[in-house]
């Protein structure tokens, strides 16, 4: 269909995953959050927001970025839906040319954006920790940042993951009819690879009326080796890998479904 002018229809994806792992002592736990932290510090999470920007065809405006104490990081993309002339762009933007090393990341786009922020997790009393990772991307215009979502699975160890996304506003045609999408869309899964779906139990909740899709995914099968943090899982006996394994299987089912459960 041909527009009359802009398309302000705002595509937006909120993409959260939970990495979970066995850590008992508190080194054991100290030493997986300091792990954690370098693998996923902002200058790793500015690589993958600047690969989500291109693969979405935007182009960066602004970075910001930002590592925390004692953990965590987040960075902030500002992007444009097409390239602008340099006179177009504010002084005050970056362009992507960053500053020394900061913890925190936010990128700037042209009425859009993409964000991520890092939270890792532990508690003395449960061996379980956790890594959550929360992405934003928002987006106007043409693009789409449904064309990014199987990287973004792929740049995280996630056992969990939660996906919204929303289609808000509406645009018109060159006769002044209103479209409140532009796009066909049943559900976030169809948008996911076939054997990335084959690895997780999936479920939905949309609102169509409302262009509202929201899916849940939980990991099917645990090798306990991966989820041990310096640990040989040829060193525990059956009872242990049976009880770790329940815990660990305890621990997605309430992250999955929001609630204490055990």
């Amino acid at each position: 269909m041909t527009l009359y002018g802009f398309n302000n229809l705002t595509k937006t994806l909120s993409f959260n995953i939970y990495d979970v792992c066995y850590a008992q002592t508190p080194r054991e736990q100290s030493e997986y959050i300091a792990y954690i932290d370098e693998q996923y510090n902002s200058e790793r999470l500015t690589r993958i927001l600047c690969d989500v920007t291109e693969m979405i065809g935007a182009r960066i405006l602004n970075i910001s970025k930002q590592d925390y104490e004692p953990q965590g990081a987040s960075v902030n993309v500002l992007i444009a839906e097409k390239e602008l002339a340099s006179e177009l762009v504010d002084k005050s933007c970056n362009q992507g040319i960053l500053t020394p090393r900061r913890e925190t990341v936010h990128a700037h786009l042209d009425k859009s954006h993409v964000t991520v922020h890092t939270f890792p997790e532990c508690h003395p009393d449960n061996a379980i920790s956790t890594f959550r990772v929360d992405i934003d991307v928002a987006t106007c215009g043409m693009i789409s940042p449904l064309n990014a979502l199987n990287y973004l699975i792929s740049s995280f160890d996630s056992d969990i993951i939660t996906l919204d996304y929303r289609v808000r506003g509406f645009t018109r045609d060159v006769l002044g009819t209103k479209y409140f999408i532009d796009h066909k869309i049943t559900s976030i899964q169809d948008y996911i690879d076939d054997e990335t779906l084959k690895k997780y139990e999936a479920i939905d909740v949309n609102v169509y009326q409302s262009n509202i899709f929201h899916t849940q995914m939980c990991i099917r099968d645990i090798e306990l080796q991966n989820y041990l943090f310096n640990r040989d899982v040829n060193m525990l006996s059956q009872e242990q890998k049976n009880e770790i394994t329940h815990s660990l299987k305890c621990e997605m089912e309430e992250i999955f479904s929001g609630a204490n459960i055990y």
